[in-house]
């Protein structure tokens, strides 16, 4: 049998698969490595946004080059709480991630390539060619799963230049002012420039549906209300981000048949505000750091790096049933308006999803922001078979 052509071969040009790449050409330069995108470059149309508190020093220094812009403070706003929080936040640009990428990969990123199938150690591409490698990551974005119960983020933002400045200093990453529907619904907005905005119209909802006209709607009325007049459209990007109420961890990856995974694909990104890049950065160092590139030890990397963050975002997983069962969907915008009157140091933790034992008891404190008993059975819902018989009368 023929040696395989490649010992790691990334299906997917995404954040995941990118920052693996990256790690593994400084750490291991002699690993023959190769990317395949479908599009015509990697990195599609995205804009990945991170806090200071998500990262450790050496990771921040590490991801200096990737970041497009950064803000030293934040803004959340509420019918009845408005707040500017200090906490640094920084974005990268699909566009840069994708130079750097190209540059970096040369002839090793084969873009324009889609994938039929793929196996942990063959490829084979739509135009019937199979690749051989000593180990395959599918880093294709989320995949339906029967184990997983998920609400969903939906979102279109448009990246806009107007005709005057826009006078924002900081970005705005909540802005639940706007009106609600059915479900929490807020606008996201990035000041890029003096005349430059990503406004991003965001919905927490039941389906993985959006309406892109009534998006579309949404910014321009957002505009028009902050006497914010658009001239040019840049880009736009748009996503439906999974939520994840409930699951089976185990049967989640017993289903994977050995297939290593990334990203989203392997369920790594904050379960409750859909963030993937602190996940995607650890992933991308602990498999640098392994000696033998191979499918099984790969697997066995990637598994026991994603069972470590399941055991850690459980109580996330209960606040998620918490804001999508119990209460009204257009309520739900309440909960997060209660959150927001914590401390910034609990907040960070929050985003970083590194909560203690006492910003936990803090976060339940105090009369609920929807019905107590409603919460109480969101809370004792912790499966996808109890969420189903509990909330939708489903039995199985």
């Amino acid at each position: 049998m023929n040696a395989p052509g490649h010992d790691l071969i990334l299906v997917g040009g995404g954040l995941a698969n990118g920052l693996i790449a990256l790690r593994l050409i400084e750490a291991q330069p002699g690993l023959r490595l190769l990317m395949l995108e479908s599009e015509s470059r990697p990195g599609g149309h995205h804009t990945w946004s991170f806090h200071d508190g998500d990262l450790s020093a050496a990771q921040h220094a590490w991801l200096a080059p990737l970041v497009g812009r950064r803000w030293p403070r934040h803004r959340v706003i509420f019918p009845h709480r408005e707040r500017l929080l200090n906490g640094g936040y920084a974005s990268i640009f699909s566009r840069d991630f994708a130079r750097i990428l190209e540059e970096a990969l040369g002839d090793r990123l084969w873009v324009n390539t889609p994938v039929a199938r793929l196996s942990p150690h063959h490829v084979e591409l739509e135009d019937g060619r199979v690749l051989h490698a000593n180990a395959v990551i599918d880093g294709q974005g989320p995949a339906d799963s029967a184990h997983l119960t998920l609400g969903y983020q939906a979102f279109l933002g448009r990246e806009v230049r107007l005709d005057k400045p826009h006078g924002l200093e900081e970005p705005i990453l909540m802005d639940a002012s706007v009106p609600q529907q059915d479900g929490y619904r807020f606008v996201y907005v990035l000041p890029f420039s003096q005349d430059t905005l990503l406004i991003e119209d965001t919905h927490y909802v039941n389906r993985p549906e959006t309406d892109t006209v009534q998006l579309q709607e949404h910014i321009d009325a957002y505009a028009r209300d902050r006497d914010w007049r658009i001239v040019e459209t840049l880009r736009e990007e748009s996503g439906v981000l999974p939520i994840i109420l409930a699951g089976e961890f185990a049967a989640f990856w017993q289903n994977a048949q050995g297939q290593p995974r990334s990203g989203l694909r392997a369920g790594l990104f904050h379960p409750t505000t859909g963030y993937s890049l602190p996940q995607a950065m650890g992933l991308a160092e602990r498999i640098a750091e392994l000696g033998n590139i191979d499918a099984a030890s790969l697997f066995q990397a990637i598994h026991a790096f994603a069972a470590r963050e399941w055991r850690h975002q459980g109580y996330f997983r209960l606040l998620n049933r918490m804001l999508f069962l119990a209460g009204r969907p257009e309520r739900r915008w309440q909960v997060m308006q209660r959150f927001y009157g914590l401390s910034e140091p609990l907040i960070e933790r929050f985003y970083a999803g590194r909560l203690t034992r006492a910003d936990k008891v803090r976060i339940l404190m105090g009369k609920p922001p929807v019905p107590l008993g409603e919460a109480l059975k969101a809370v004792r819902a912790n499966s996808p078979q109890k969420i189903s018989s509990t909330f939708f009368g489903i039995r199985s």
